[in-house]
């Protein structure tokens, strides 16, 4: 799954569509969703509404560099006596559909439609899609979903369901995932949530010049099993 597929150049639909909107179709293959990722590019629409595939590059970009990445003390206080479990790629399906029904504010229905979830888990069973998982006495308590590709993570959706599930989950990943050599966290558009940990608005150029650096190069250990090993002691 090598080739590029060519998006437009953002604003070339012209006036009447947002101007971070680089294509429209109607499908998304394997082969179009991996172009777009390899581009600084991912799919948002509304399937609820009868929406077709739209495809952005927004800009500002928000990311977290892990130069500065910063986990809060009361979440690594957390961590030491945590009640929960983690794991990585246990249940990827549950963890979308997770997504899919957690309720936000100012947002009607979901982006996360059949069309997303067929997607996303057919990226999952080729190796780019991955999943964290937040178990409590057996009962999934949260998690999130993204892409990997090189040493980029881009992350996707998250969905909590105890008091600071996924919020300890998504810390414990990043701490991991320096530690394997990752280099950059995709969060897209600004969430509080993100910014808390170190991430940035930066301009679409900047955010394409580093994935031009870090897309092809690879982690440098296994972060599945880096991940279980840190989840297994918990700090």
């Amino acid at each position: 799954m090598t080739k590029i597929l060519l998006f437009n150049e953002p604003g070339f639909l012209g006036p009447d569509f947002n101007k971070d909107i680089v294509g429209i179709t109607m499908g998304i293959s394997q082969e179009r969703l991996y172009s777009a990722y390899m581009q600084g590019i991912f799919p948002w629409f509304s399937e609820d509404d009868g929406e077709p595939v739209v495809w952005y590059s927004p800009e500002p970009r928000f990311c977290l560099r892990m130069e500065h990445f910063h986990a809060p003390k009361s979440v690594e206080k957390f961590l030491r006596k945590t009640p929960f479990t983690y794991t990585f790629d246990k249940d990827f399906s549950a963890v979308i559909h997770g997504c899919r029904k957690m309720s936000r504010p100012d947002q009607r229905g979901t982006w996360i439609g059949n069309k997303m979830i067929r997607a996303y888990e057919t990226f999952h069973q080729n190796g780019f899609a991955h999943s964290v998982e937040v178990w409590h006495n057996g009962q999934l308590a949260g998690g999130f979903y993204g892409v990997l590709i090189g040493s980029v993570f881009f992350g996707e959706s998250m969905f909590t369901l105890e008091s600071n599930s996924s919020k300890s989950a998504f810390v414990l990943f990043a701490k991991t995932f320096a530690k394997c050599g990752g280099k950059l966290i995709d969060s897209q558009v600004y969430t509080e949530n993100i910014a808390r940990y170190g991430a940035l608005n930066i301009s679409r150029d900047a955010f394409l010049r580093l994935e031009r650096e870090y897309l092809p190069k690879p982690l440098e250990k296994n972060l599945k099993e880096e991940f279980e090993k840190a989840a297994s002691q918990k700090t």
